[in-house]
């Protein structure tokens, strides 16, 4: 069973992302960033105060198109205006989704923010402090009998930048109740996504009480399109790691501003 997870920073590089889509082989494929925009389709920009991307108007439908024997189950955290490339204004959806291979039968699904609560933006969007949500689906491995629940996390983006904050330690808190209630007595665990934080944070340790090991540590997850010196910024925990046939945090190609995290498990 492989699962994959990527933050996929809107479908910035969608061109590349397309044919990566279609050979990744993921079963469990976690995207972080997915845009939804109701009635629009191809290319929008979106700004706020900091920056200005261009954003696939519908990547969760574009991806949709790409994985047709995929369950989609997308998680919308906030929504604001993009432009379109006529100057139309659009309220575009901003959020988690998660595709499932249709071989994989989802006993549950439960999602639940971890910073914040649902907002629309009328006029304009926010640097940081925007809400974050998390994901979670109980799929069943025929192949392995066993249940795996994975966890899809978008965490806090702060200005200040990625240390522990108050408002980071009751993101984990949060997130850490929110496995708890989804999860089941033998399940196998994956929790992953771009968590926004250094590898000390204690976001770690608080996991770690609920026996979750990180797979990635100090590996650099960013790749050349990315600018800033810290390197850090997505993770993968497993809660048994033996189970982990290969763990592999992907250099090429490059499909986004972040590597995409291979985890395949044994069977």
């Amino acid at each position: 069973m492989r699962i994959i997870s990527l933050n996929a920073w809107g479908g910035a590089m969608f061109d590349e992302l397309a044919p990566w889509l279609d050979t990744c082989d993921a079963d469990v494929l976690c995207l972080q960033e997915v845009t939804r925009t109701p009635g629009a389709r191809g290319w929008t920009r979106f700004d706020d105060a900091e920056r200005s991307l261009p954003q696939r108007a519908d990547l969760l439908d574009d991806v949709r198109s790409r994985l047709p024997r995929h369950q989609a189950l997308f998680a919308a955290s906030d929504s604001g205006p993009v432009l379109d490339r006529e100057g139309r204004v659009h309220e575009q959806e901003f959020g988690l989704a998660t595709f499932v291979a249709e071989t994989l039968p989802v006993a549950g699904t439960r999602t639940g923010f971890v910073h914040g609560a649902y907002v629309e933006y009328p006029e304009e969007w926010p640097s940081d402090g925007r809400p974050r949500a998390a994901l979670a689906v109980r799929v069943l491995d025929r192949r392995a009998r066993r249940f795996v629940t994975v966890v899809n996390l978008h965490g806090l983006r702060d200005a200040q930048g990625k240390g522990d904050t108050p408002a980071r330690r009751a993101q984990a808190e949060r997130l850490a109740a929110l496995v708890e209630g989804v999860r089941e007595d033998g399940d196998l665990v994956v929790v992953c996504g771009d968590f926004n934080v250094l590898p000390d944070s204690e976001t770690f340790p608080i996991l770690a009480e609920l026996g979750l090991t990180d797979l990635v540590r100090e590996a650099d997850t960013r790749t050349s399109r990315y600018r800033k010196s810290v390197r850090h910024a997505s993770y993968l925990l497993v809660s048994d790691p033996a189970a982990v046939k290969d763990f592999e945090v992907m250099t090429a190609p490059e499909v986004s501003d972040h590597r995409a995290l291979v985890l395949d498990l044994r069977h």
